[in-house]
């Protein structure tokens, strides 16, 4: 703490150079080297949170590094999984250099902020700069696995076999008619992963693997789907003889809503720096949505281009839009940090 005065506003912050590092980390970093230049004090700290695996694609959990850091997942469950070369994220981690001897139990922040690119076309469709996240959406990740019967593709009718990937491909139709029913409310289903063995062009395939990717922002209609979909392969595994189906349960998440007096904070921040915003619920899962159980928690969304488009090379945001993000992340920050 410091006799020095802290301003209602923070000082517009200089991006410097975003390359392809996330936004929120660097600006994160931006925030506290503009206060730190300005001389600014505060009377809470601010730290900068920087977490492993958000997105989970390699160990197949989504939010590993904060799941760990807010306690929902233990430190020996996460040490234990396994990339689909066999490589534990614990082995890694000490391979790398980064299995460091700090305990990754976070102690409850006063408040935790989170400044992402949107990921989607919300902000551009409503042509505003920021939004403000009132939550996040529902997610259930799991692994299926149809093991059949390999068979020569020209010798073996059709009605002797017993096709693993014809079964992969009925669920992939089954969950868009699941969503197009609209029976589950504002469900969104995906099939990300879909392989097939022996993968010859004139073999039919013995085993398929695919994962199926729900979201949904009401629980019970996600629990309701999950279900659904749980049927369906039940009623699959006994619609042909020699056709077997097994899940793995790789993510679950519920629904997160975010605390409305960070998000009016935020919202009155982008007030003051002049920019429109609108609030929304976030498709995508965030980090925030783990530091949610442990404190006040929101998130700031900035503007992508190309009609938001998301975990593809051409994601981008321009400089302009993620200064304004940062800028309206400064103020939050020091406006939750001077709280009594």
């Amino acid at each position: 703490m410091s006799a020095r005065r802290s301003p209602e506003r923070a000082p517009k912050s200089a991006v410097r150079h975003w390359g392809w590092a996330r936004l929120g980390v660097l600006g994160g970093i931006e925030v506290l080297r503009t206060l730190n230049e300005r001389g600014i004090s505060t009377r809470r700290p601010i730290e900068v949170g920087i977490f492993t695996e958000e997105e989970g694609v390699r160990f197949g959990t989504d939010m590993l590094g904060s799941a760990v850091a807010a306690g929902r997942l233990t430190l020996e469950y996460a040490h234990a999984l396994t990339d689909r070369d066999g490589h534990t994220l614990g082995g890694e981690l000490a391979r790398t250099g980064f299995d460091g001897p700090a305990d990754v139990r976070l102690a409850p922040p006063h408040a935790y902020v989170e400044c992402h690119i949107e990921q989607g076309p919300v902000l551009a469709e409503h042509d505003v700069p920021v939004g403000v996240v009132t939550g996040v959406q529902g997610i259930s990740w799991q692994e299926i696995t149809i093991h059949g019967r390999a068979a020569h593709a020209g010798t073996t009718p059709t009605h002797l076999r017993a096709d693993a990937g014809l079964a992969a491909a009925q669920i992939v139709v089954h969950l868009r008619a699941m969503v197009d029913s609209c029976s589950y409310g504002d469900l969104r289903a995906t099939v990300g992963h879909l392989t097939v063995h022996p993968d010859l062009t004139n073999i039919v395939p013995a085993r398929a693997e695919l994962t199926v990717d729900l979201r949904n922002p009401d629980d019970a209609q996600m629990a309701r789907a999950e279900g659904d979909l749980a049927a369906f392969l039940h009623d699959l595994e006994g619609s042909r003889s020699g056709l077997s189906v097994t899940t793995r349960r790789m993510a679950k998440t519920s629904y997160v809503p975010f605390d409305n007096e960070v998000q009016k904070v935020i919202a009155q921040a982008a007030d003051d720096h002049g920019l429109p915003h609108i609030s929304l619920l976030s498709g995508a899962g965030h980090d925030a949505q783990e530091l949610a159980a442990l404190c006040p928690t929101a998130m700031i969304f900035v503007r992508g281009e190309y009609d938001g488009i998301s975990h593809n090379p051409r994601e981008y945001s321009t400089p302009e839009a993620c200064t304004h993000g940062v800028d309206v992340l400064a103020t939050t920050l020091l406006r939750l940090a001077n709280q009594g």
